[in-house]
């Protein structure tokens, strides 16, 4: 049900006689080294055991990369047995994780995917909101590294600038950025001796969608009843909650996730720690202070709950923002994952040349799939120049995961979900705009809370606070548009779309919808939407078709290198072998004079010239080709009957 963590006491100077006693028949115990012997406990179960080396219990899980063999736990100086063997057991239970593709026994180690992640102290203004949004590539990840001083785990209940000691901390983050696995390693790392060990005792781990069950089964219980792992636990975490409730800290995970009212419970509700109590009362009781106040709290929750949260806790609070990895982070959860220096230094390098994925993996969740989608590739011998996948399948995949594991009690179907943010998506890239006020949300997505694809924050305006909702990055606005298109069946709407990408030239801002409708024109992408019950424009994929063919017969004599570039990338996302070669037949000289390529560029270029068999010339004449461009074209530029550089 709920954890336990109880770890060794610091020393004391000072006992009082009935603790002194309790040291002193541990210490018999010790010395004449009473043992039960048998298997590891299970997780409702204490026993009383001599264990040695718990100090180094994982050490080697946190200082090497190698053997994952564990070593023996130690006794420490004035610790007794049984905190020992529930320290033990505390690691064994989590340092493994469970990935969203796992079959049944299939664990990772943590600490092979968990990753520093950047986290902030700061509440953002709208500017620096808007900017963030927008950009993309290295020049988003140097923006957030450069404007927002980051803070770790240590520093959550270190004293603020008047010398207050946060009694709650608030851990928010959007959905995929890492909340959970934050909360996972601080046990660990406390469990084995790395992390608090001066500033807590004793650490209870409540994770809300469990206590969401026990509200179902509506059965009354205490606080003790509540917070311990078993009725044998009940005992220790009555004394130490009793005797230094100082020294305890509550990790509470998922607030957002909570299927109950907490606000609405009045804090008499819940009198003492034994007295039995509706659960709803005693988490309110405990996030508000009005039982055990000199617990400290860390609290993890979605944005959209934040604000409710923190009229809800009991203060002095701290708010941190996990954002998700820095361009650091994303390099190191490359080499964790990947472990082989040649194959994560080759898989980095080819998601950098995606400026787009490349700025998309700053969430942790993103990150993962393209890893994993790569050690696929990797295990089938398939060549890095097919690519890590398409921008569009890796985002489609992305909402997936988000729809089956962080879409907890939506009041609408999945398909009245997207097509709602589809909706909102597009009316916003129609008029330029990525921030939007609740109430225009509101018109849109009934219960916007809840959508995980949104973030929320407040702002200040004036002498009162504003409501205001983003997609997570521009990107994943682009995408739900080009979404709202796909799934719409009124065929003249694409057809509105790409007339008017030919006839004016302001318009650039709808080319990545455009892109993206050709990513989910691919065969197996359709295939994937179908699982989400999303309806399919029949035509639009044609219409696709005879628009890319008639763009590159009406610019390639026009000067228009920029246009037949954007092609490229359009047929790239489309990803299908044969129509590509088709196309680039249609294109006897392909230029792109003075025209600076990036990696991305260079990708695309890569792929659709090893679709065909030759091209008969390529000019790249001041395209900055550097000598790593060059490289990663140099698979394909034999096809060229004539080179220019």
């Amino acid at each position: 049900m709920l954890g336990l963590f109880w770890p060794a006491s610091p020393q004391k100077l000072w006992l009082p006689p009935s603790q002194l006693r309790v040291e002193a028949m541990w210490w018999l115990l010790m010395c004449h080294k009473v043992q039960f012997r048998g298997t590891s406990p299970p997780s409702h179960t204490i026993i009383i055991t001599t264990v040695s080396k718990i100090h180094n219990i994982n050490h080697h899980h946190y200082h090497s990369t190698g053997n994952s063999a564990t070593t023996e736990p130690t006794q420490e100086v004035g610790q007794t047995p049984m905190i020992s063997q529930l320290k033990e057991w505390i690691c064994s239970q989590h340092e493994t994780v469970q990935e969203y593709n796992s079959l049944p026994g299939e664990d990772v180690l943590l600490t092979d995917r968990y990753t520093q992640l950047l986290i902030v102290e700061k509440h953002r203004q709208q500017e620096e909101r808007e900017k963030e949004i927008r950009i993309r590539g290295p020049s988003f990840f140097g923006a957030r590294t450069m404007e927002y001083k980051s803070t770790t785990v240590e520093q959550f209940f270190r004293p603020n600038d008047r010398g207050d000691v946060p009694k709650a901390v608030i851990l928010q983050g959007n959905s995929g950025h890492g909340k959970s696995f934050t909360t996972q390693k601080i046990i660990l790392d406390w469990a084995s001796g790395s992390l608090y060990q001066d500033q807590f005792e004793l650490i209870l781990h409540l994770r809300c969608n469990e206590l969401n069950h026990m509200f179902k089964e509506g059965a009354k219980k205490s606080v003790v009843d509540v917070v311990s792992c078993s009725e044998k636990c009940t005992p220790l975490v009555l004394k130490n909650l009793k005797d230094s409730p100082q020294k305890v800290l509550f990790i509470i995970d998922g607030f957002d996730e909570l299927q109950f009212p907490v606000s609405e419970i009045h804090k008499s509700s819940v009198k003492d720690l034994s007295t039995p109590a509706p659960v709803e009362a005693i988490l309110s009781a405990l996030l508000k202070g009005s039982v055990l106040s000199e617990c400290f709290l860390l609290v993890s929750t979605r944005p959209t709950a934040s604000d409710k949260l923190s009229k809800l806790l009991k203060r002095p609070q701290r708010c941190t923002e996990i954002l998700g990895f820095s361009e650091e982070g994303v390099r190191q959860y490359f080499k964790r994952f990947c472990k082989d220096e040649q194959v994560w230094n080759k898989a980095l390098s080819s998601l950098k040349a995606n400026e787009t994925l490349f700025t998309s993996c700053f969430i942790p969740v993103i990150c993962w799939i393209v890893c994993t989608v790569f050690k696929e590739q990797l295990q089938k011998n398939v060549e890095m120049t097919d690519g890590l996948e398409t921008t569009t399948s890796i985002f489609v995949h992305f909402v997936s995961i988000l729809l089956k594991h962080h879409c907890q009690g939506l009041g609408q179907p999945l398909p009245d979900l997207l097509r709602s943010l589809g909706q909102l998506a597009e009316r916003g890239i129609r008029e330029q705009q990525v921030l939007f006020e609740k109430e225009s949300v509101l018109s849109t997505v009934s219960d916007p809370a809840s959508v995980p694809f949104l973030c929320k924050f407040l702002l200040k305006e004036r002498v009162e606070m504003k409501e205001m909702f983003s997609f997570m990055h521009l990107s994943f606005q682009e995408f739900f548009t080009a979404l709202h298109y796909t799934s719409d069946q009124d065929e003249e709407r694409v057809k509105e779309l790409l007339r008017s990408i030919e006839q004016h030239e302001d318009r650039a801002h709808l080319l990545p919808i455009i892109q993206f409708l050709f990513g989910l024109s691919n065969v197996k992408v359709m295939q994937d939407l179908r699982k989400l019950k999303l309806k399919h424009n029949p035509s639009m994929q044609a219409q696709l078709k005879e628009w890319v063919i008639k763009l590159i017969e009406n610019n390639e004599d026009s000067g228009k290198s920029d246009m037949m570039l954007f092609a490229l990338h359009c047929l790239y996302e489309l990803h299908e072998e044969e129509f590509v070669r088709r196309a680039m037949e249609a294109w006897g000289v392909m230029t792109f004079d003075s025209i600076p390529l990036t990696r991305t560029d260079c990708w695309v270029l890569l792929y659709c010239l090893q679709c065909c068999p030759t091209i008969r010339s390529l000019q790249l004449t001041d395209c900055n080709i550097t000598a790593e461009k060059l490289r990663m074209l140099q698979p394909a530029l034999s096809r060229c009957q004539e080179l220019r550089r």
